[in-house]
């Protein structure tokens, strides 16, 4: 390579080989058009993009001139010897010729996609070498560089999670413990890796450490949040205490906890490998059964059938026969029973309630949801549930029970055969939630009702409905449903009140950091924010949320009902970005979720993806084909901020 430019831990140029001087850079501006190229998507940025960010307060003529200066000046100073031009202009474009240039921020993800394809210790001790001390430490203030500094520290900040869970698989619990002190220090909410690091350290025998690591959590949570531990991680410190944590010569142990990572990150076939590893050293009714759901998770019941039965010669407890009733519900609706499915998640919520959990009674719950989803009576199913639970506390449960019913109230919204009555069911729903006073089911109902509004582009009553859900989930605590809030800030995003809907992402954010749902809620916050970026003008920040999603998937996991929109936008981000390359990619994946059900709206989402990766590809024919088919189907579902947005792109023109 010919140019080598370096952002991470400090700006540095390297031309054929010479290090350029740092004093070569006395002027700022020079220097901020050579970092902006090197992050831009291909390396090239439109002439008003780069002078809209060094000279926002400039007439345009004026800041273009200052423009032709900064670029004089930067390509003298990356002059070469044999004359060739290190920043071309071709147009309205500037670029970097990508035959002779390396970024090492391009060596970053390259080596972070190596390290996820491998799942190799060294791969991603290299990828996160390459990272130092973060993006442009020296240009902390400047506004150009902090989208792409938040996406890089996101991915990052996930790279070594998944690397401290490599490391304790290996039995390596020091630096595992190393690992995950950088993810504490770098988010001091993130209860998830406090309770992670208290459990190292109890492994390696620290237990002053875990505990001290406990208090610090609780003195956070408090300051910042009003809110104590979570129930798990109270009886994780209750075990410390109580010198209950395996110790890590217990091979079967460390096992067993790495298939429950794999499990909790999205990777199933992975974890059923975990735990197979866990039985050969000692054989368990527990991990049996935790293999069991793994290989459920894959729509494998056969496999699975085997570990329940085995489960059983462990002669289960009241509360372990309980989460085996709930998988065997889970095993019958694979095989299409659900009479037997109903029967027993039935089992399942009567033995949670008596004996289990707060985690074991909300699996019973999204267990007797999805039955009543897959028979068709999903709407008095859920109706029944919020009967039963009138009197009783939810507590935590709250977020579950709400969140896993309002991922399966999207087939509502979206199905062609359902979508019509939406609002009188939404209705009903809260007339039976007020008279019982169940107030969740009616900050659930009012949310759902909203978002029936939002699709027909009904804003103003919508916007009332979110915000009345919205007011009713909030003083049940940070734990709670982000939902509401990212349908505000779409429906925001909508209408061009673009401040509003940076207000409602943050508040849904900070709901996403500290909910048990992270799987639904950072899939459709990372949809929504890249909505709002296209809307707003910003397709660059819109390819990082798309990004900033495939992290979020592989740590918690994917929910395509709650990321449907992120592939057309993603697509289309792509095409105005200068990156086209995804596009086929997100159109590939919204073709294979509208393909596993009838909904006029997911149809015409994966329509107008395909159109997208139709521009991208030079196709202009199909592309218009595709964009005619997605009008058609957004009209059928009667979505007419859609359609007039679709026949107005300008993509299609």
């Amino acid at each position: 390579m010919n140019l080598r430019i370096d952002l991470f831990g400090g700006f540095r140029v390297y031309v054929e080989g010479r290090a350029v001087d740092p004093g070569m850079w006395t002027q700022r501006k020079p220097a901020a058009l050579v970092k902006m190229l090197a992050l831009a998507p291909g390396q090239r940025l439109r002439r008003e993009q780069v002078t809209a960010a060094l000279w926002p307060e400039f007439e345009p003529s004026a800041a273009a001139a200052n423009l032709r200066k900064v670029l004089h000046s930067a390509r003298r100073i990356l002059h070469s010897v044999d004359g060739a031009e290190y920043i071309v202009s071709a147009g309205d474009l500037l670029f970097l010729p990508p035959g002779r240039l390396s970024v090492d921020v391009g060596d970053y993800w390259s080596l972070a996609a190596e390290a996820r394809a491998s799942r190799k210790v060294d791969a991603y001790a290299a990828a996160i070498a390459v990272y130092r001390q973060g993006l442009l430490p020296e240009d902390l203030y400047e506004e150009w560089a902090a989208a792409p500094r938040e996406e890089l520290h996101a991915d990052f900040l996930a790279l070594v999670g998944e690397y401290a869970g490599l490391l304790e698989a290996g039995g390596d619990l020091v630096e595992a413990a190393r690992a995950v002190q950088r993810l504490v220090a770098a988010d001091q909410l993130g209860e998830a890796n406090h309770a992670w690091l208290m459990r190292l350290y109890a492994l390696a025998g620290r237990r002053d450490e875990a505990q001290r690591q406990y208090a610090r959590l609780c003195e956070v949570l408090q300051e910042e949040l009003g809110v104590g531990p979570a129930a798990e991680t109270q009886r994780l410190y209750e075990e410390i205490r109580a010198e209950q944590v395996s110790e890590p010569a217990l091979t079967t142990d460390l096992w067993e906890r790495v298939g429950d990572l794999r499990v909790q990150s999205g990777n199933p076939s992975a974890a059923v490998q975990a735990y197979a590893q866990a039985l050969a050293a000692e054989p368990s009714g527990r991990v049996h059964r935790k293999a069991a759901g793994a290989w459920l998770m894959q729509h494998r019941p056969d496999e699975a059938e085997p570990h329940l039965a085995a489960a059983d010669g462990f002669g289960p407890g009241p509360a372990e026969q309980g989460r085996l009733s709930c998988l065997r519900a889970q095993l019958a609706w694979e095989r299409g029973d659900l009479a037997a499915a109903g029967r027993h998640a039935e089992e399942a919520h009567t033995a949670a309630l008596a004996h289990g959990d707060e985690d074991d009674v909300a699996a019973a719950l999204e267990a007797l949801a999805f039955v009543s989803h897959l028979r068709g009576d999903w709407r008095p199913g859920l109706q029944h549930q919020i009967e039963r639970l009138t009197g009783s506390a939810l507590g935590q449960r709250v977020a579950r029970f709400c969140d896993f019913n309002h991922c399966l109230s999207q087939y509502q919204l979206y199905g062609d055969d359902s979508t019509r009555d939406v609002d009188e069911y939404a209705r009903e729903t809260l007339a039976l939630a007020e008279r019982l006073d169940a107030v969740p089911a009616q900050a659930f109902a009012w949310c759902l009702l909203g978002e029936s509004l939002l699709l027909r582009a009904r804003w103003d009553e919508a916007a009332a409905c979110l915000e009345r859900s919205c007011d009713l989930y909030e003083p049940l605590g940070s734990r709670t449903v982000a939902l509401p809030w990212l349908r505000r800030a779409e429906l925001a995003a909508c209408v061009g009140e673009h401040a509003e809907a940076t207000v409602f992402l943050k508040r849904a954010t900070t709901i996403a950091t500290v909910t048990p749902m992270a799987r639904h809620a950072w899939a459709r916050l990372h949809a929504t924010a890249a909505f709002a970026a296209v809307e707003r003008g910003e397709p660059e920040a819109a390819v990082r949320s798309v990004r900033s999603a495939r992290s979020a998937a592989a740590r918690y996991g994917e929910c395509p009902t709650c990321s449907a929109l992120l592939n057309p936008v993603g697509a289309q981000a792509h095409v105005q970005a200068g990156a086209p390359e995804g596009a086929a990619e997100l159109a590939a994946a919204a073709a294979r979720f509208a393909g596993a059900f009838a909904s006029s709206g997911w149809a015409a989402m994966a329509d107008l993806a395909a159109s997208y990766a139709a521009v991208a590809a030079g196709d202009p024919a199909l592309a218009r084909d595709r964009r005619q088919a997605a009008v058609a189907g957004f009209t059928r579902a009667d979505h007419p901020f859609w359609v007039d947005r679709t026949r107005a792109e300008q993509a299609f023109q």
